[in-house]
């Protein structure tokens, strides 16, 4: 499986277990297939819904920063891939 990245984490949010991430390449959908990588991050998830300031949006481009529920803990600078299909 090929990835693109598309940006790094800016913040964790531990209770709601949400990432913010800034797309700074290509951009994202939900549906997506994304991937979390860092120092002690790795790890895949697909995104169920995401948003962009508290609003639910169906896909971002490069200067959003979206709110993506993930199942394991990011941290910032974690890169962020979107897992492309081959």
């Amino acid at each position: 499986m090929a990835e693109d990245l598309i940006g790094s984490v800016t913040h964790f949010f531990k209770g709601p277990s949400v990432a913010v991430v800034k797309v700074t390449e290509g951009e994202v959908a939900v549906g997506d297939e994304i991937h979390f990588v860092g120092h002690t991050t790795d790890f895949t998830e697909r995104v169920t819904s995401m948003e962009v300031d508290h609003k639910k949006v169906e896909r971002a481009a490069v200067g959003d920063e979206i709110a993506i529920q993930v199942v394991d803990r990011a941290r910032p600078h974690d890169q962020v891939y979107k897992v492309i299909a081959e």
